[in-house]
């Protein structure tokens, strides 16, 4: 892919993925607008379902809706509320630290820094992101596996993780993509688009496409 058909690309790319469902994380964050609600939800996202994601979510949310709040369950309450996300002891554990952290150290408010972001043990990258772009509306590109895995087989980056491949885009993408890229991709990921065998003989991007890496796709 060329430098200058992104823009086709996120074209096709938006117009293909309404029919399809809106990852749960954006469904938070378009819900609540809160980014203590973006930040836990996405650390609750990480290797799991969007449906079981968005259910832990709202029953967790349902006990303590703040760091405040949070910080206050037992880490077995949160147990039981987010399961069964995977990996749901260790993500209590880490959801229960962040919102002390956060009471104690930063009167209840998520940081709206990058740098400061990724001080939170459990917060990568990706997630720190997520929060600046869905939390805050502030500029950021979200790369998980989805946007990396897509944007080398287009052959618009040539990256071996998703961390370069952020560092990639943040010097070619125009930046009107910035935030919508990673919503766009990882529903594309999903559903066309996907890790094993992608559905390349009705993609609307195929045209475009240098399928770098892909040996089999329908």
């Amino acid at each position: 892919m060329r430098d200058e058909q992104i823009h086709e690309a996120m074209a096709q790319v938006a117009e293909a993925v309404k029919p399809w469902t809106t990852p749960a994380v954006t469904i938070v964050a378009t819900r609540d607008r809160d980014p203590f609600k973006v930040l836990i939800s996405c650390i609750l996202s990480l290797r799991t379902r969007d449906q079981t994601t968005a259910e832990a979510s709202d029953r967790l949310f349902s006990l303590a809706g703040n760091p405040r709040a949070l910080s206050g369950l037992s880490l077995e309450e949160i147990e039981r509320a987010i399961y069964p996300v995977g990996f749901y002891r260790v993500k209590a554990e880490q959801i229960l630290a962040i919102s002390r952290q956060l009471a104690e150290a930063h009167g209840g408010r998520v940081p709206d820094e990058l740098e400061e972001l990724l001080k939170f043990k459990g917060v990568g990258r990706k997630t720190a992101n997520l929060v600046l772009t869905l939390g805050f509306g502030k500029a950021g590109i979200c790369v998980d596996v989805h946007v990396h895995r897509i944007c080398n087989r287009w052959g618009y980056v040539s990256t071996k993780s998703p961390d370069l491949t952020e560092l990639a885009l943040r010097k070619k993408l125009p930046p009107e993509y910035w935030i919508a890229i990673n919503d766009l991709l990882v529903c594309f990921g999903q559903n066309q688009c996907t890790p094993v065998s992608p559905r390349c003989s009705n993609c609307p991007v195929a045209h475009l496409c240098d399928r770098v890496g892909v040996e089999k796709h329908r």
